[in-house]
């Protein structure tokens, strides 16, 4: 186990996240999710951890292994064109991760995503955590719009208001 991490993990907790992510910055994180999402079929969503169960420290999970859980717990796989999209980004670790539904994945390749993740990071490093996180959602909605373009249906199916886990 790697001391360090382990002790970034215990000492980060929600008080952290809100810290980063203050009432106003979820609100504009809301705000832009909804303005993106009227570009495009894909539904985003948008949850901040400030650090790891110490559970999962003990074995070694990587935040793309804990991305994958939570898009699973925030159903984010549930729409009807495998459309979600997660932003998950873990404070502890500095990490962020996308992870793309398969309607979604089988069209935006993943050093595209990758690339969003590490603006995002960087600016989140910068402690511009809402400009950060403002940024990379417009960057994930000019992807989706160029290749899950918005139809003549384009129903909200997942919850727009970020979450701090």
């Amino acid at each position: 186990m790697n001391m360090r991490r382990f002790l970034r993990h215990l000492f980060s907790d929600r008080a952290a996240a809100r810290r980063a992510f203050p009432p106003s910055a979820l609100r504009a994180i809301e705000a832009e999710i909804k303005a993106q999402e009227s570009r495009h079929r894909g539904e985003l969503r948008f949850a901040v951890e400030a650090s790891l169960p110490i559970a999962h420290l003990a074995r070694p999970l990587a935040p793309r292994e804990r991305a994958l859980e939570v898009f699973g717990r925030l159903r984010v796989w549930d729409t009807e064109d495998n459309s979600g999209v997660l932003i998950y980004v873990l404070l502890a670790d500095r990490s962020v991760e996308i992870v793309a539904d398969r309607g979604i994945a089988a069209r935006v390749a993943q050093d595209e995503w990758d690339a969003v993740c590490r603006a995002m990071s960087e600016a989140f490093r910068a402690g511009e955590f809402e400009r950060g996180a403002i940024d990379g959602l417009r960057r994930i909605g000019a992807l989706l719009a160029r290749h899950f373009a918005a139809g003549t249906r384009n129903v909200d199916e997942l919850p727009d208001a970020p979450v701090i886990l």
